[in-house]
């Protein structure tokens, strides 16, 4: 996704069954779903979740590529690549590493 945001984006579309007719359609989702806006809406920056009482903006962290080090240990990623593999398996979606 970091490499070719677009490409992948496009990847996704097709596989749910809803390509991009115009390239516009393409940013604008793009646009939507970074990081960097999600984590400057105000409702992120100072709301909390009702339910578990966590602040929203614990749920974003950097979104830099190797971040996970910081936060997990080799164990945790190698337990959370074994399970995402599994629920990739069949779908054409996979890891670039």
């Amino acid at each position: 996704m970091k490499k070719d945001p677009k490409g992948q984006l496009r990847r996704l579309a097709c596989f749910l069954g809803r390509p991009f007719e115009k390239e516009e359609e393409v940013d604008k989702v793009l646009w939507r779903c970074s990081l960097e806006r999600l984590k400057n809406l105000e409702v992120n920056q100072h709301g909390a979740d009702p339910w578990l009482g966590f602040e929203y903006k614990f749920y974003f962290r950097r979104g830099s590529v190797g971040d996970w080090k910081n936060n997990m240990s080799n164990e945790m990623k190698e337990k959370l690549d074994h399970i995402t593999a599994m629920e990739f398996e069949g779908s054409g979606l996979g890891f670039g590493h």
